[in-house]
């Protein structure tokens, strides 16, 4: 464990966990008995995460997995070892997922799909937990500004060392459209302000909203994820990452070239 206490005047105890390693996550459990007693935990927020873009052709397995192991099987993990604290607590659960959770983009399939079932996760322990009065609440963040843009463009170029030469000539440039323009979204997205203080809004709040639709353009892609048709939401996201807009167009041109 590591600790600085007195970086925050002494009111708050960082601990460190690797969400992906029981040990660390009993251990960190276990701490925080010790320090809260019969009082119980007043609220957890799961806010661990990692983000990462393939084509789903290409992807090797294991680096699906990883992303599972983080965004999805780390977070239930934290979860259950934190619930007994959170039940003498009549504490609360904040999810932190993604609008990624309500759609997904042209190779975003990794993050998007791990989102997809932390949301499910989150609803379905919504429901569970009533009985003991706790409230499950996901936050759906869009495009907000951090230190993870710089993350993205250097993840990009790491899977496209890693492809295969096959997928690299399907996929290269397309692959490299889309990552520009996510990156160009992504620079000009919120504060994470905007985060944090929805976060203390659902913590604070009576009776939460189940969920909290956070960062720009995060209603307008919730409300078009719900109801806009399937080709038509599809031509718009193929227009926004720069994807070729005609069906077809790659196997006309590999045609093209047998002939």
């Amino acid at each position: 464990m590591v600790r600085q206490a007195n970086q925050y005047g002494g009111r708050l105890t960082p601990v460190l966990i690797d969400v992906t390693d029981q040990t660390s996550i009993g251990a960190a459990a276990a701490e925080v008995a010790s320090a809260v007693g019969d009082a119980g935990l007043a609220a957890l927020v799961n806010n661990a995460g990692v983000g990462m873009t393939w084509p789903v052709e290409a992807i090797p397995l294991d680096d699906l997995r990883r992303i599972y192991e983080v965004n999805v099987f780390g977070q239930v993990a934290v979860t259950q070892a934190f619930l007994p604290l959170l039940r003498a607590g009549a504490g609360r659960i904040v999810n932190i997922g993604s609008i990624g959770d309500r759609l997904s983009l042209p190779y975003g399939a990794p993050l998007a799909s791990s989102k997809w079932a932390f949301a499910s996760i989150t609803e379905s322990l919504r429901m569970e937990l009533r009985p003991w009065g706790i409230h499950v609440v996901l936050i759906e963040p869009a495009s907000i500004l951090t230190d993870a843009v710089n993350k993205v463009e250097e993840d990009a170029a790491r899977v496209l060392r890693e492809m295969a030469p096959s997928d690299r000539e399907l996929y290269a440039d397309t692959y490299r459209a889309m990552t520009r323009r996510a990156i160009e979204r992504e620079n000009s997205g919120d504060d994470p302000d905007v985060v944090a203080r929805v976060v203390l809004r659902a913590l604070a709040k009576k009776r939460p909203r189940t969920r909290y639709v956070v960062g720009k353009d995060g209603r307008l892609l919730a409300f078009l994820a719900r109801w806009a048709p399937d080709r038509v939401f599809d031509a718009m996201r193929v227009r926004l990452f720069g994807l070729p807009k005609k069906f077809g167009v790659a196997a006309a041109s590999l045609q093209g070239v047998a002939r």
